[in-house]
Parts: structure tokens; C-alpha cells; sequence
């Protein structure tokens, strides 16, 4: 089950956004039962790159055997 506050890992790109698979965010709100997630993408600066309303098919909790990877996005 996904909570508030959540890391977790994109299972899907998001062109509009400029997000792809893979990338990390923070969980800011679960909707009634469950079925989606609004998440929040920072940059390293902190700064909010976007913040997306998800299903949970769209989204995974982040591994804690896994690694987190930085990659450059247009600002």
C-alpha cells in the first residue's frame, strides 16, 4: 500500500512534464481508497518540476536495495 509521503518510482514516462520511467517522487496525497496518487517531482534545487495525479499501475514504492540515479532536465 502507498501512503502520504511515499517515495516512489515512475513505471511510465510523462512527456508533458518531461518525466520518464524511473524517475523519483514524494507522494502529496492519496486519493479515497487508494486507486491514485498525487506526486510531487523536485528538481535537486528543490524546486517542483510538476505534480501529477497517478494510478497505482502508473507507480512503484521505491526498493530500499535500490539506487537513486540524477539526470539533467531542461528548465
Amino acid at each position: 500500500m502507498i501512503r502520504e509521503h511515499d517515495t516512489i518510482v515512475l513505471r511510465r514516462d510523462l512527456p508533458a512534464l518531461g518525466l520518464e520511467r524511473g524517475d523519483v517522487g514524494a507522494v502529496v496525497h492519496v486519493y479515497g481508497d487508494g486507486a491514485a496518487v498525487e506526486v510531487e517531482f523536485v528538481s535537486g534545487a528543490g524546486t517542483t518540476v510538476g505534480v501529477e495525479t497517478l494510478e497505482l499501475e502508473d507507480v512503484r514504492p521505491l526498493g530500499r536495495d535500490e539506487i537513486l540515479h540524477a539526470r539533467s532536465i531542461p528548465v
